[in-house]
């Protein structure tokens, strides 16, 4: 089944934690990837007294079902070092699922596709980077990157 990931760190080694955790998605088996971003630098976004985030996403096949599919990405942010903290705080690494198949979920624990996709520049411009012609919830990403602030969202090599 076709999944989508976003990814964003801002803590450490910020390219280097979001390329460890696409190599654990692969190397646990959780998803073989087809493509993946470049890895973008990104203003913080909902709680903005903190450092950038570098953010980049996926898109691959799994044979998970969601709820597998979210223990195995939170599995991934725990082995990592992630420690709970404030909602839209800092992170060693974020794995979020944006979307699987064509599921759709609306519950505490996973909401597919992701609640906030389509309202983050920073997730749909990365996101249309690698799936220019995706559309999720009869919504093309590409018209939705159009519609969003992406302000300050630029390649990490740009600095």
């Amino acid at each position: 089944m076709r999944v989508g990931f976003g990814l964003g760190s801002n803590i450490g080694d910020k390219p280097a934690n979001i390329r460890r955790a696409l190599g654990l998605l692969e190397s646990r088996e959780i998803a073989q990837l087809s493509a993946v971003s470049r890895i973008y630098r990104t203003p913080p976004w909902g709680d903005t007294d903190q450092g950038d985030f570098a953010n980049a996403c996926a898109i691959g096949e799994t044979k998970l079902s969601p709820y597998e599919l979210l223990a195995a990405v939170k599995k991934i942010e725990a082995d990592m070092g992630r420690e709970p903290s404030r909602r839209w705080g800092p992170r060693l690494i974020d794995v979020d699922i944006l979307f699987l198949g064509d599921h759709t979920l609306d519950d505490p624990e996973l909401t597919l596709p992701h609640k906030e996709l389509f309202g983050r520049g920073f997730v749909l411009l990365p996101l249309v980077e690698i799936a220019p012609d995706l559309v999720l919830d009869g919504v093309p990403i590409a018209d939705a990157l159009l519609a969003v602030e992406r302000a300050g969202v630029r390649l990490w090599e740009e600095g």
